[in-house]
């Protein structure tokens, strides 16, 4: 039986390719029963359009409970439960209880720290990525395997000393997955919670001249460790989009696997927005999505240049 939770940002097609190996049969083979070409994938396509539409489904929405399933096809049958998790549970960011980790710690403490200007996991993550994960096809969509994610959570929560082992020989779609965990469990969006209502006015400016004047000015107030950070993953993503011919990861799919990640509500616009209806939640998820495309979009950002910079931003434009 395989157990499959689903969630908003949940991967459906990267289980595709194991089903196989952890939902067929392996008697089947000895049994005398043909199975057709193709018959996993097509059992999957299955599967996966009765999850989409359980995930839609109200009722299912409303239940905490799992649900026992089954399908079948050519003498080959899937069982498996599921349940829905709803985006705030989903990407509930909770700060860590163990502040000598990385997860779940501010990254002004992180950086303090390690008297560096990015986090030590940002930074590995991304040069991995970089070296042999960047024409990787879905590299950053694709989830990595859970397992994976964990173990290297712990190694760089413990700064293990065997990180850099660990990570040549891991999946690089687990190492893409711990670098957004990461990002997910900080105590505060990268973007902090006080920015986050300015950014959704200043990319809904229609003026260019003054939502340019407005979004450079938000990066601006960040915290340096924020604005470093962000900088430099930003620089990364547009590498990795660069590559997009190969890998299929454009700037807009960029935006849309980091944007709500980086930029979210506080817990309380969040209780706020999970009373209205679901239409204007989805405008913010996109006005999120917007703000990193814009900056990714933008030509390339300088921590010095910003700093230096002293155009006039006013509220009321």
């Amino acid at each position: 039986m395989t157990e499959i939770l689903v969630q908003p940002d949940c991967n459906l097609n990267s289980v595709c390719e194991r089903v196989e190996h952890c939902c067929l049969d392996p008697r089947i083979e000895d049994s005398g029963v043909k199975r057709l070409p193709n018959t996993g994938a097509r059992l999957w396509g299955r599967v996966r359009s009765k999850l989409l539409r359980q995930k839609l489904d109200p009722q299912t929405v409303q239940s905490k409970n799992w649900q026992m399933d089954v399908i079948e096809m050519n003498g080959i049958k899937v069982e498996f439960s599921m349940k829905f998790t709803s985006r705030d549970m989903s990407l509930k960011r909770t700060p860590s209880k163990k502040q000598t980790g990385v997860f779940g710690v501010k990254i002004s403490v992180v950086t303090k720290r390690e008297r560096s200007k990015v986090p030590y996991i940002v930074r590995q993550c991304v040069e991995e990525v970089e070296k042999r994960g960047i024409e990787e096809v879905g590299i950053y969509r694709i989830s990595g395997v859970a397992t994976d994610i964990q173990a290297l959570k712990a190694a760089f929560d413990a700064n293990n000393k065997d990180i850099m082992v660990m990570l040549s020989d891991m999946d690089i779609n687990a190492i893409a997955g711990t670098l957004k965990l990461y990002f997910r469990e900080l105590p505060e969006p990268l973007l902090t919670d006080r920015l986050y209502p300015a950014f959704m006015e200043g990319i809904a400016l229609s003026d260019p001249a003054a939502r340019e004047n407005c979004m450079m000015h938000l990066l601006r107030s960040l915290p340096d460790p924020n604005l470093i950070t962000f900088l430099f993953l930003l620089d990364h993503l547009k590498r990795v989009a660069e590559k997009e011919p190969i890998n299929k990861m454009s700037l807009h799919n960029l935006a849309t696997v980091f944007g709500p990640t980086l930029l979210r509500p506080s817990e309380v616009e969040s209780k706020t927005h999970s009373n209205l209806a679901s239409d204007i939640w989805s405008h913010d998820v996109m006005a999120q999505v917007q703000v990193l495309l814009y900056y990714l979009q933008h030509q390339p950002i300088t921590f010095t240049e910003l700093k230096r910079n002293t155009l006039y931003f006013s509220t009321d434009v």
